[in-house]
């Protein structure tokens, strides 16, 4: 993705996440030099939990089509989970376009609530895991929706309304996209690891190739080693 493009995206996302009443925590609006200071000092926290703003085409170069945006607000890491204490938790909002997939995948560790915090509908297509992690084309899916248990046949649609939600857990994969517009979308959960804890079913990229065209308004979180470190 060119710098350029993903500086327009993040100016237009933060325009729709407000437009919900939600706002970014204050380190979302630090420039590159702010962040490099601020990170080597009491900040550090940041970097070392890969808060921020993320946009990845998944390195396929169609976002528009295969893409998704984040921001990580929050974020504890896997020392608090192997001492059962601390932030175990983490917190992100996102936005998924009309039609715009999120590829099909699912997590080793992660249980998330995914939540439409507003805009159109959230569709989620679902199927469970084998035993081996592979992808079961008969098994029925079930999950909880917002405390009641719903089921679907295996490649089911689940379609969450704004203020709806889904708890999905490690053996439950997931692709998703926003139908009727653009959704607005939490995720609750415990601690986030992009960099080990995603399986996807087809070999695709988790982060986005960059050609720096322009200056970065504001650092991703995939920027942190080579820009931060």
């Amino acid at each position: 993705m060119k710098r350029s493009i993903i500086n327009d995206i993040i100016h237009e996302s933060d325009a729709f996440i407000r437009s919900f009443g939600y706002v970014m925590p204050p380190f979302a609006y630090w420039s590159p030099q702010e962040m490099k200071a601020k990170t080597a000092s009491d900040s550090a926290r940041i970097l070392e939990h890969r808060l921020g703003w993320d946009i990845t085409d998944y390195g396929q170069g169609r976002f528009d089509e295969l893409g998704l945006f984040l921001f990580t607000v929050r974020n504890g890491n896997n020392s608090n989970v192997e001492r059962g204490r601390g932030m175990l938790y983490a917190e992100k909002i996102m936005i998924s376009g009309e039609n715009q997939i999120s590829p099909m995948h699912r997590h080793v560790l992660k249980t998330e609530d995914i939540i439409n915090r507003g805009g159109g509908t959230l569709v989620l297509e679902l199927f469970k895991a084998n035993p081996d992690g592979s992808i079961s084309d008969d098994a029925e899916v079930r999950v909880l929706t917002d405390g009641s248990l719903r089921s679907l046949p295996a490649g089911g649609h689940l379609k969450l309304a704004p203020g709806e939600s889904v708890t999905l857990e490690p053996d439950t994969w997931h692709a998703f996209w926003g139908e009727g517009g653009k959704v607005l979308i939490g995720e609750v959960s415990n601690v986030n690891d992009d960099l080990t804890d995603n399986i996807f079913r087809e070999p695709i990229g988790r982060f986005s190739q960059i050609e720096e065209d322009a200056d970065p308004l504001h650092l991703l979180v995939s920027d942190y080693d080579t820009w931060l470190r």
